[in-house]
């Protein structure tokens, strides 16, 4: 019988000890590096929104052209996102995440150094393609480095966290960069940041995929991004031209005739971008409609925000910046605290919960007047309404992304981003329709101030409906397994 030394045993434990800690190490690394590509992608959405004035001026832009500054990146973003996600779990996490942070990168400093108005627009739309391959490998990269379990929902809450700081981060710090240097930095910041994330990056993060061999489904990724892209722009339209408008009502019909015309291929495609499969998992399928609903009223706050402090309590854009950075930091507690909820709530009761506490965040907006005043009307309902939002983000995420294969990872990933942008772009097209009408083209702070609060009511009646939507749909969870769906 042969006897191990003690000395031994030490040795064996000591390795191993190493080896649990270098992995460790490894996976948060990679959470790291997928929080950096996220914070990137969430900025540029609202980054530019405070410079906008400063572009027009210098490169003669007109009040349409400046609206595409922002639907440019918005409609490339959210019509590319699927394909991003699935040539991801083909192609290569990893690969796919330092092509579309390259992008994002080249498109920046291109739209930076732009002289004309069109080349803004071109670097615009550059920098949404880039997002829409990025967006969803750093999603993708995080849960599969990271088990499924108390860990990851700690990694997707902080990858939530991270992301919403970015949204919140822009409005100040676009406004800072355009103030004490240019509107151009807004775009070239992304330059050095992106080159220092592509090198971290390359060192850290490590391959995975789950192609096996298949070939990309080149008909449906066509469709699928033509009918998520055209519809988008449908959208879009309805702020210059409304709702019934013969252009708007073409494009959105033949975006959702692309859409059904996808989903037709898929049902038939022996290899689909989309296996249809997925959404008779009721945790991918309530997820993404509860995101979607979600997503349709939170991405509207920032931008009535900004609106009523600047417009109507003549706010500077940096004031306006500094005024909602508590909400900025509510965000990241509701992302953070999230987590620690789910294993005792559920995770389900979690994101009802982060609804509720959103919804009640807006109704306290809606009271808003032209005279209001700092605390009661910006501060508090902003840390109600943005403490709500992370709470609910991160378990709707943890949802969806766990009741999939690891195969389809990168698809479900691009899909629950889909569906928050799509539901934000809708959400802020239908809203702002709302709050025009009630004002009636008249521009004195009490129209203004009637059509924010009209916008922040309904917005409150769109949560309430996602919380009825996800108790009515969306799983029970077992609370023993960190708030993740039963077998049931």
């Amino acid at each position: 019988m042969v006897q191990t030394s003690p000395e031994s045993n030490t040795d064996t434990q000591d390795v191993h000890i190493s080896a649990t800690a270098a992995r460790a190490s490894r996976m948060w690394a990679v959470v790291f590096a997928a929080c950096a590509g996220q914070f990137l992608v969430v900025l540029d959405v609202s980054v530019v929104n405070t410079a906008l004035p400063s572009m027009r001026t210098d490169l003669g832009l007109s009040a349409v052209g400046l609206q595409w500054v922002v639907n440019a990146y918005s409609i490339a973003f959210a019509g590319f996102m699927l394909l991003g996600g699935r040539a991801g779990d083909l192609f290569g996490r990893k690969r796919m995440f330092l092509v579309g942070l390259g992008l994002v990168t080249a498109a920046s400093l291109a739209g930076g150094l732009a002289q004309e108005g069109w080349q803004l627009l071109a670097a615009r739309a550059g920098q949404g393609l880039g997002a829409a391959v990025l967006s969803p490998s750093t999603l993708a990269l995080l849960t599969s480095a990271v088990p499924e379990g108390a860990a990851r929902a700690r990694a997707i809450a902080t990858w939530t966290a991270v992301g919403a700081g970015g949204g919140a981060a822009g409005g100040l710090v676009g406004g800072v960069l355009t103030d004490s240097l240019s509107w151009r930095w807004t775009l070239l910041i992304n330059v050095p940041i992106g080159a220092l994330v592509m090198v971290l990056g390359a060192l850290w993060l490590t391959e995975s995929r789950a192609g096996n061999g298949r070939r990309l489904d080149l008909p449906g990724a066509v469709l699928v991004t033509g009918g998520l892209a055209t519809f988008a722009y449908g959208i879009v339209q309805t702020e210059q031209k409304g709702w019934t408008a013969p252009a708007t009502l073409v494009l959105l019909a033949a975006g959702l005739t692309l859409l059904g015309a996808f989903l037709a291929v898929e049902a038939r495609a022996k290899a689909p971008l989309m296996p249809l499969k997925l959404f008779r998992v009721r945790s991918v399928s309530a997820a993404n409609a509860a995101m979607f609903t979600n997503g349709s009223a939170m991405f509207c706050m920032w931008f009535f925000m900004t609106l009523y402090a600047q417009n109507v309590l003549d706010y500077s854009p940096l004031a306006a910046g500094l005024a909602l950075m508590p909400s900025s930091v509510s965000v990241i507690v509701g992302s953070k605290l999230a987590p620690r909820l789910m294993p005792v709530l559920g995770a389900r009761n979690v994101a009802v919960l982060g609804a509720l506490v959103a919804a009640a965040g807006f109704a306290w907006q809606s009271t808003m007047d032209a005279q209001g005043s700092y605390v009661t009307d910006i501060l508090l309902p902003g840390i109600l309404m943005m403490l709500g939002g992370g709470l609910a983000a991160t378990p709707l995420a943890a949802l969806a992304t766990a009741g999939a294969a690891p195969g389809d990872a990168g698809l479900v990933s691009g899909l629950i981003n889909t569906s928050r942008t799509m539901g934000g772009a809708l959400g802020l097209a239908v809203l702002s329709t709302v709050a025009a009408a009630r004002t009636g083209g008249a521009t004195d702070p009490e129209a203004l101030t009637a059509g924010y609060a009209l916008a922040f009511r309904t917005g409150t009646g769109v949560l309430l409906g996602g919380v009825v939507l996800m108790l009515l749909w969306m799983p029970a969870a077992d609370r023993s397994t960190d708030g993740r769906p039963s077998k049931g």
